[in-house]
């Protein structure tokens, strides 16, 4: 049902013209004549006068006094002009502002990765995303995939990063490539001389070096060691990948981890990947963001890059 207020408000629009006649009409003031009016304006004179005559019907008063030497304003001509200037300037402002405000968010981009990302990946996005937008300024919250969840629904960042099951709830999310899961252990330990490969109970019955829960190393650790009973007790919980790697380098204990962030060891022989015996530890890297409209401004250009350069 309509209110007062609607009402009054659909009149008003009526009454008023719109900016663009207010406009024509401070450019006939400004030049004398309605042709160079509406050549300022980028318009055909007969749309001109066309627009001139609305507005004189909607106003219901004469506007110009049109003659072979041009167009003069009536009386009540000049003092719509005087009125139509202070609305022109008015918008005018408004425009200035509002670009201001979008300026203002085009200047920074807040991002969220969880940990592997901003470690192994985020890096090389970030140094592409400044050739493209040498004058954003980047933050980044870095915590595991349940922390960035809580930042995107705090408004506390514009863009996460999360490598895990599924998007957490209340975001939306794009999957912008892949990762695997490996085990992984220092060459003295027993497992880095095994022949064949570990069975998963063996896996899921020892301690191992492990992310802290709401990693999303964790979640797809977990979920595929639910059928056997999940992974036993840590023998080290640690809130980093670089932590657990060093732990697992030290030989601590063995780690499971992803294959990004432990290239370098494997080649180095730091660390022996140990077979696994028919448990998928694949999972998928994604962007998330707050649900509803798809990212804007720099957040969509980090977004355009990083399912160019992942995978």
């Amino acid at each position: 049902m309509s209110t007062t207020g609607d009402v009054s408000r659909s009149l008003l629009a009526h009454r008023v013209p719109d900016l663009g006649a207010l406009e024509l009409l401070l450019a006939v003031a400004r030049h004398g004549s309605l042709g160079r009016a509406a050549r300022e304006l980028g318009i055909t004179q007969p749309a001109a006068s066309s627009r001139i005559r609305s507005m004189e019907r909607q106003l219901g008063v004469t506007l110009l006094d049109r003659s072979p030497r041009g167009s003069r304003l009536t009386d009540a001509g000049a003092l719509v002009t005087d009125w139509a200037r202070r609305i022109v300037e008015a918008a005018e402002a408004f425009d200035a502002g509002a670009q201001a405000l979008r300026a203002r968010r085009d200047s920074r981009l807040r991002v969220a990765a969880s940990m592997t990302i901003a470690e192994y990946l985020l890096p090389g996005w970030l140094i592409a995303l400044r050739q493209e937008r040498p004058g954003t300024a980047v933050s980044l919250l870095a915590g595991n995939s349940a922390a960035v969840a809580e930042r995107l629904l705090r408004d506390e960042a514009d863009l996460g990063f999360v490598e895990g099951l599924a998007v957490p709830p209340g975001l939306d999310g794009t999957v912008i490539g892949h990762d695997r899961l490996v085990v992984v252990a220092a060459p003295g330990h027993p497992w880095a001389r095994r022949r064949a490969a570990l069975p998963p109970a063996e896996l899921a019955g020892t301690s191992l070096v492990l992310r802290e829960r709401g990693s999303g190393t964790r979640q797809v650790l977990d979920s595929a060691l639910a059928e056997y009973g999940g992974p036993a007790e840590p023998l080290l919980e640690l809130a980093s990948t670089t932590a657990v790697k060093a732990a697992a380098v030290s030989g601590a204990g063995p780690a499971v981890l992803s294959e990004l962030a432990v290239t370098e060891e494997l080649a180095s022989r730091r660390l022996v990947r140990v077979p696994l015996e028919g448990v998928p530890l694949h999972r998928a890297l994604r962007a998330v963001w707050p649900r509803g409209p798809r990212p804007t401004g720099p957040a969509r250009d980090l977004l355009t890059l990083t399912r160019r350069h992942a995978g």
